[in-house]
Order: C-alpha cells, then structure tokens, then sequence
C-alpha cells in the first residue's frame, strides 16, 4: 500500500497525515507543493469528487495576495490557476488508488487500511 500526499511541511494538517501513515507503517509518496505543483490532471481527479470551490483555500496569504477574491472563473480556469498557483490548494490532498480526499480525514484513511 502507497498513499500519495500533496501538502506543505509547514502546513499541520499534512503533518498530521503524514504522521497518521507513518504510524501504521504506510509508505508514503510525499510531494511538496512549494517545489513541484500538482498537474492539472491531478486537480482534476479530486475536482471530480469533490468540486473545484473545495480546492481552494480561500483563506490562504497566496490566495489574498493575488487578489483572486472577486473572481469568478469557470472550473477549468481554477484547475490552471491551482496548478500555477499550488500555494493556494486547500492541503493535504491524499490518493490512495483510485480514492481521493481532501483534508486530514483519518476515519477514511482507516478504510484504506483495513483493505
């Protein structure tokens, strides 16, 4: 079993999943969202399942800062900006085959364990 995990080490709750995996001695495929963004592919995948508006951290600095907050743009415009732009991710975002979450969410982590 390998979950892949797209976050920030400052970010606590990637740390919390990160650690979550850890603990049960689960390898993890960490990828830091400050050095390499996710594709729009990726985005894509989680957009299905949970839409695009869960994506977006509208609390974010990044997301202030560019001044996106009277924006209105249609879902594959937000997956490019997400993708450029990945700082603005609502993290940690976690697959783990063809399952997907958003957030730290260690009930459906524990099901992809007990598999």
């Amino acid at each position: 079993m390998q979950v892949q995990v797209f976050g920030t080490r400052k970010c606590a709750e990637t740390r919390k999943t990160l650690r979550f995996f850890a603990e049960r001695r689960i390898k993890t495929h960490f990828v830091d969202l400050k050095t390499k963004a996710a594709s729009v592919g990726e985005l894509r995948r989680f957009a299905q399942r949970f839409g695009v508006e869960s994506l977006i951290d509208r609390e974010s600095k990044r997301y202030q800062n560019k001044g996106l907050g009277a924006s209105h743009f249609g879902e594959d415009r937000w997956l490019t900006i997400l993708s450029e732009e990945p700082l603005i991710l609502k993290t940690p975002l976690v697959r783990f085959e063809q399952h997907v979450v958003v957030g730290h969410d260690p009930d459906t982590f524990l099901e992809w364990t007990v598999r």
